[in-house]
């Protein structure tokens, strides 16, 4: 995985390999600057020669992904055509905690409710506040703000020249009557719409009767059209050939008559929500006019240019492939380097107190978040000579005031362990990271973080 590279004054040149920065700290010429995403820091060189670099993002309601690519025209020798290569530096799946945000403040908001009316009464008071022009729900505001950190983080580390956003449009009217025109509109909003896209989305790629993946997949009615089914979206899915066949024009009550279970699950997941839909629609203009502010250039594409990239040029389907398929490019070069997985955990609570389960408080919590040089969320290393719990465990710390931490590693937590044996890799910034392998379908983990090779992880923090 390509390593970030940054001058004396922390200027940002091209990232390099990760046998040059090995061979960099090794002779001492270079300090290792943060571990996530891993960065060095050279001692001497000021300034360099860069090449123009493009930050790509796919925005997603649950997964962003996120692509740095280095662009490069090339004329075709045989058709005289210019070509765009995009050669990928980095790969990152920025994951959001926006549905967490969402549970705590309806948690919140029906324990308040609920010591209002049983303890004590006042007045109410409904539509006291006034929102400012192109407010956004917590929990939609969330996945801006950390797409536009995470922009404004990669741009201290690569020198990026221009970005690229994927502008997902889905008709949400449409998707639930296919027949709605004209004046029928002047109830909602119109947006374009990509109906197999969002089936393919919904229903995991895979066929809804025998979750067979990587066929091609057909679109079905659940309920067929010959017995007075509709097109309307929630009647529709997606299966293979075979299957499609041996349904026929039955029901699907009749077709998984001997298979309640996967005829209770189809049923429940036509019925669900647009809420992915909906999160995208509405935070995919206030994402693009932050980008402008940054001023940098801002290239737009369709989600089907990008499936069309995608599929042309034999790419799997991942967050952060998507990303390095958006806008105009006719060729990829590197997609196969790990990804960094990026989830947002936050950064602790103001909460004071535990809560029982009808909001009441119980027990105290300190009012220290730090504890012997740890706070909770810090990436700390810790190496055990002797016991059950014998070895190297490197993952985010929980602190006590004890002195009793618990790290949670790849493999699972590791509790118990002595402030003693833990030494501190890098501050908790409110993520966690891990490396994935985007060329693998399932996106299988391979390392807690990149670089962790002996001499690097061995190097102390320039």
């Amino acid at each position: 995985m390509p390593v970030f590279v940054l001058d004396r004054k922390k200027t940002p040149l091209m990232p390099c390999s990760e046998k040059r920065a090995r061979l960099l700290l090794e002779r001492k010429q270079a300090v290792v600057h943060k571990m996530a995403p891993f960065t060095i820091r050279l001692k001497e060189r000021v300034g360099g020669e860069i090449q123009p670099v493009r930050l790509k993002l796919d925005p997603g309601s649950k997964t962003t992904g996120i692509s740095l690519v280095q662009e490069e025209d090339a004329v075709s020798p045989e058709t005289g055509e210019t070509k765009k290569t995009a050669h990928v530096l980095f790969l990152g799946e920025l994951e959001h905690r926006g549905r967490r945000i969402r549970d705590r403040l309806s948690a919140r908001r029906a324990f308040r409710r609920r010591r209002r009316s049983k303890l004590r009464h006042r007045k109410p008071r409904f539509d006291n506040r006034t929102r400012p022009e192109g407010w956004l729900p917590p929990s939609l505001q969330h996945r801006v703000d950390t797409t536009m950190a995470w922009v404004n983080r990669l741009r201290l580390l690569a020198p990026v020249v221009a970005i690229s956003q994927e502008l997902v449009r889905f008709d949400l009217q449409k998707m639930e009557n296919p027949e709605i025109e004209g004046r029928e509109y002047q109830q909602g909003t119109l947006f374009g719409t990509e109906i197999r896209e969002y089936l393919l989305e919904k229903w995991g790629r895979s066929c809804a009767y025998c979750s067979m993946e990587n066929v091609p997949l057909e679109i079905d009615h659940i309920h067929p059209r010959s017995k007075g089914g509709s097109d309307r979206i929630s009647n529709l899915t997606l299966s293979c050939r075979p299957c499609n066949q041996k349904k026929g024009n039955r029901d699907v009550k009749d077709f998984l008559a001997k298979k309640p279970d996967a005829l209770k699950r189809l049923l429940a997941r036509a019925k669900a929500p647009l809420r992915d839909a909906t999160a995208v629609n509405a935070t995919r203009w206030n994402l693009f006019e932050r980008l402008k502010r940054t001023g940098l250039p801002v290239e737009t594409g369709s989600g089907g240019r990008t499936k069309w990239n995608r599929t042309r040029l034999g790419i799997p389907q991942t967050h952060s492939l998507d990303a390095a398929c958006v806008g105009e490019v006719d060729r990829v070069v590197g997609w196969t380097c790990p990804a960094l997985s990026i989830r947002a955990t936050g950064r602790g609570s103001y909460q004071r107190t535990r809560l029982d389960a009808f909001g009441f408080p119980r027990g105290f919590l300190t009012r220290t978040k730090t504890h012997f040089g740890f706070a909770t969320g810090d990436l700390v290393r810790a190496i055990v000579a002797k016991g059950k719990k014998t070895g190297t465990h490197l993952g985010r710390v929980a602190v006590r005031a004890s002195g009793s931490f618990n790290i949670r590693t790849v493999s699972g937590i590791v509790q118990g362990l002595s402030h003693k044996v833990c030494r501190l890799v890098q501050r908790a910034d409110g993520y966690g990271y891990s490396l994935t392998n985007p060329s693998i379908s399932n996106g299988k983990e391979s390392a807690f973080l990149p670089g962790m090779n002996a001499e690097v992880s061995n190097a102390r923090l320039g």
